[in-house]
């Protein structure tokens, strides 16, 4: 047992020396000298004999048994790191208090944009505090009801709705459940009128929509169940199926999928609003898709190609008849609209309809309308077009932040949205799609004066002179006087966007004093499809570096200081945040990578992994590409020696898309050799997955153990403020 002793909080009262108990902001920061230190020992780790060779080179892969979720080994370690782990955040002194404040702000009701199904309007609410989200509906004026109680699917509170769609004409759903986080849902079929359950539910599903062909049933997708463990086991041939009401699963038609020449891993297929098309979507990766369409008002009509390769991003937004409107990224890096007839749709008889701009777009159809959303500096811009192509009007918004897409049915003559930033809860807008009005639906109840925060948007440079945008929140008047307790947040990868959006939990952080800041970091999708490509494979290091370069500045500009300064991430951001960690351990005081990918070598062989492969490469395509993923994977570079930051590495044992293993091994890596006083752990939530569906509760006590772990560390007392 290797003992290691915390952090002795007495050592810390020099950092603030100089404040006056007078001050409100100050004494905030005050601590206590007298403290106790505490001191942990880590549960032994087993090292094993795993040896792989890449190329020639041996690379020892130790903690390999981890990655068998149903030993009886693993089982009793994660058991025995749970037990260290909530023993040190127990004896935080105000992680109770943390988290009744997390419930009190948390408290309040929320309530979802309203959507027409049949004869009836269904709305998504939560009273406060409840676990999942309740399904709500009413008929006209009449008084709002029940329909569906996620609640009550398990008595935990840890199975989730995970997706709801109704038949045509609204009569009949279909939702789709998820049990302890999983990715693997269940899809059931009720009456909408009466909530009976109709058939079995289906099973094995994953990684699926659920889209409706009139009333008499829908496509979904799913893999072949896998060999040996449900939650670990490599899944690579996605398929495409059609459920028929009342006949069994087992007699599905498979529609598209499973061809042993050509491997999809990630297969879609939805009918339009008019039951004229069924789209299909095949893709090898997390990026590129190839595309099909079937003209169902003919029996038995072929497949129709409209791309049979994987070079770009293109999907169908509307129809009008055999017209189709597509938003592609072909030759196009920040996409733009383009309109083709179906009778033969590939690229070449292509016509722009909305040209590309210098901002990235995404696109939405409601109300016989196109509405584009351009992200200037992560920032939404909202304009409406008829369906010639012609600009209307911009949607003026209440200020720089984030709106959610506008849709609906091509009848609606209101279409919703949501607008948000890092310090405004979201405001539920109702819009008139003919006269260009928007009006607020529904303010949020949220308990939070965001007129006492302030959001800013900086520009600094990274390592290679590149200039990288970032929003920095907190309390107005804050002194920046480099003793501010902060947590930079990051992602950088698969194209995806960090836009700003309020979350409960940092409300609450904000409250106390914190800052929370957000890189838009390459491999992002912020700047559009070259913004992403500049962050991976071989140029993964860049997000990295962005990372590490807004570190920097928030250093640089006396926001905070080494002391005060906790980096956070989810997922590929886990991996960032990792990454960082192993590379510039003198950074930061605080390390939070969650659900992180870990084990650089090895993620492609478990679940849907190997379609990561756009973003990461694999240690088998060449030698340089092994040579490079060694380089960073945080597995592979914790060396002896070092002195590492205060780590608490958390993850979920039903995580069943990057895989717990990843975050038990990095973890045990920490533990055999860090060289300092800091603690490395690792809490294992049970019954939780990714992160989608988590209950509330979970949520709750999650931020309250990472924001309770993150202030000890950096030195605090008592909380904040």
């Amino acid at each position: 047992m290797k003992k290691i002793p915390l952090l002795a909080l007495a050592g810390m009262l020099a950092a603030c020396s100089g404040d006056s108990p007078e001050s409100t902001e100050n004494a905030n920061l005050n601590m206590n000298a007298a403290a106790p230190a505490v001191g942990l020992e880590y549960p032994q780790t087993r090292r094993g004999q795993v040896v792989d060779t890449y190329f020639d080179t041996r690379v020892a892969d130790p903690y390999r048994w981890l990655e068998d979720d149903r030993s009886e080994e693993t089982g009793a370690w994660v058991q025995a790191q749970n037990k260290v782990t909530f023993g040190y955040l127990e004896q935080i002194p105000y992680r109770d208090k943390l988290r009744e404040r997390l419930k009190v702000v948390w408290n309040y009701e929320k309530v979802g944009s309203p959507f027409r199904e049949g004869n009836y309007t269904y709305f998504y609410r939560n009273d406060g505090l409840q676990d999942q989200y309740v399904v709500w509906r009413k008929q006209g004026d009449g008084e709002p009801e029940v329909f569906l109680d996620p609640n009550k699917f398990s008595e935990d509170g840890t199975t989730s709705l995970a997706s709801l769609e109704f038949s045509r004409d609204g009569s009949i759903a279909a939702y789709s459940i998820s049990e302890g986080g999983s990715d693997w849902r269940k899809i059931i079929i009720v009456n909408a009128e009466t909530g009976e359950i109709l058939e079995e539910p289906l099973v094995d599903v994953k990684f699926s929509g659920i889209s409706w062909r009139g009333n008499e049933g829908f496509y979904y997708s799913s893999y072949d169940k896998p060999e040996g463990s449900e939650l670990s086991a490599r899944t690579d041939q996605h398929k495409l199926y059609y459920h028929k009401l009342g006949q069994p699963q087992s007699e599905d038609r498979l529609v598209f999928g499973g061809e042993p020449q050509q491997k999809r891993r990630y297969v879609s297929g939805y009918v339009t609003e008019d039951d004229r098309y069924l789209v299909i979507s095949g893709s090898k990766s997390t990026s590129g898709n190839d595309l099909y369409i079937r003209d169902l008002s003919e029996p038995d009509a072929p497949l129709v190609t409209v791309l049979d390769h994987f070079d770009s991003d293109t999907y169908v937004l509307e129809n009008v008849g055999s017209k189709l409107y597509l938003v592609t990224n072909l030759d196009a890096p920040n996409k733009k609209i383009v309109t083709v007839d179906a009778a033969d749709p590939v690229p070449a008889n292509w016509r722009d309809l909305i040209a590309e701009t210098d901002n990235v777009l995404s696109a939405s159809t409601g109300g016989g309308y196109i509405f584009t959303r351009y992200m200037v500096d992560a920032l939404s811009r909202v304009y409406q077009y008829d369906l010639d192509g012609e600009r209307i009007r911009e949607i003026e918004l209440p200020g720089p932040g984030s709106a959610s897409s506008l849709g609906g049915k091509k009848d609606d003559e209101v279409l919703y949205y949501t607008f948000t930033n890092y310090k405004t809860p979201g405001t539920i807008f109702a819009f008139d799609v003919e006269e260009g009005q928007s009006e607020i639906y529904r303010e949020s109840g949220a308990d939070f004066d965001s007129s006492a925060y302030q959001s800013e948007q900086v520009f600094y440079t990274s390592r290679d002179g590149t200039r990288i945008p970032m929003m920095i929140t907190y309390k107005k008047g804050l002194e920046l006087d480099g003793k501010n307790p902060t947590i930079l947040y990051g992602y950088g990868g698969f194209n995806i966007s960090l836009t700003p959006y309020f979350k409960i939990a940092n409300a609450v952080w904000l409250e106390m004093g914190g800052i929370y800041a957000v890189p838009n970091l390459r491999g992002g999708g912020e700047y559009g499809k070259r913004w992403h490509n500049a962050g991976t494979k071989l140029q993964k290091q860049n997000v990295f570096d962005d990372f590490i370069a807004a570190a920097e500045y928030l250093t640089e500009k006396k926001y905070t200081s080494r002391d005060y300064l906790a980096i956070h991430g989810g997922s590929n951001g886990g991996l960032l945040v990792g990454a960082v960690a192993t590379q510039r351990p003198e950074l930061v005081k605080v390390a939070l990578p969650a659900v992180g990918v870990m084990d650089m070598l090895r993620y492609h062989t478990f679940t849907a992994g190997a379609g990561w492969a756009y973003d990461y490469g694999t240690a088998e395509e060449s030698e340089e590409m092994f040579k490079y993923l060694k380089g960073y994977s945080p597995v592979h570079n914790v060396r002896a020696g070092v002195e590492y930051p205060a780590t608490l590495v958390t993850t979920a044992d039903h995580d069943d898309r990057v895989v717990p293993a990843h975050s038990f091994k990095f973890a045990a890596e920490l533990q055999s050799k860090q060289a300092g006083t800091a603690p490395t752990l690792i809490r294992i939530e049970t019954k939780a997955g990714h992160g989608a569906g988590t209950p509330v509760s979970k949520s709750i006590e999650q931020y309250a153990d990472i924001f309770s772990f993150t202030l000890f560390n950096m030195g605090f007392a008592e909380l904040p403020n």
